[in-house]
């Protein structure tokens, strides 16, 4: 059996503990300072730190869609001014935080925006749990789903930017 070095054993420990620091990092306690848009929010850590977090799984109409405003307007009335935890799952490909946040006893926020039928699920890879929220509202026709077939989210950003001049 080989043995190895005490160094290796000691940067393998140092490794895990990295790592372990690193996941309790992800989940934080913060303040709701400002809702951007239907699915974004700013937040002030108890360090003081501002970070801006968008919610993961869902997306929201942007402003300037139909619902757009309702859903910033919804998101404010559970939200704004509120102690959260936010639980960190990643970043999005513009380098966003991806969060999910949690008030104490009460319901999911995006559980909420999509019952109320003010978002989408996310464009891939859709949670189930959070498309079953989905569907239900799509059923019901209610908010965006009143609309034959609301254009959703990414397709018009998607519209936006190829209506952008292109520079040359």
């Amino acid at each position: 059996m080989k043995k190895y070095p005490m160094k290796t054993s000691n940067l393998f420990f140092a490794f895990v503990l990295f790592a372990s620091l690193q996941s309790m990092a992800e989940e934080f306690a913060a303040k709701v300072t400002k809702v951007i848009d239907g699915n974004t929010v700013e937040l002030l850590s108890a360090e003081n730190e501002v970070y801006k977090i968008v919610l993961v799984g869902i997306d929201c109409p942007e402003l300037e869609q139909n619902h757009g405003m309702k859903a910033k307007k919804y998101l404010e009335k559970l939200l704004l001014d509120r102690n959260v935890l936010v639980k960190i799952h990643g970043k999005d490909r513009w380098g966003n935080r991806l969060g999910e946040i949690i008030v104490d006893g009460e319901e999911d926020p995006r559980h909420l925006l999509l019952k109320e039928g003010l978002a989408w699920t996310s464009e891939k890879n859709p949670h189930p749990q959070l498309e079953a929220v989905k569907e239900a509202a799509r059923e019901k026709k209610k908010g965006l789903w009143e609309e034959e077939n609301p254009t959703p989210p990414w397709t018009f950003r998607r519209q936006q930017t190829a209506l952008q001049p292109k520079s040359s």
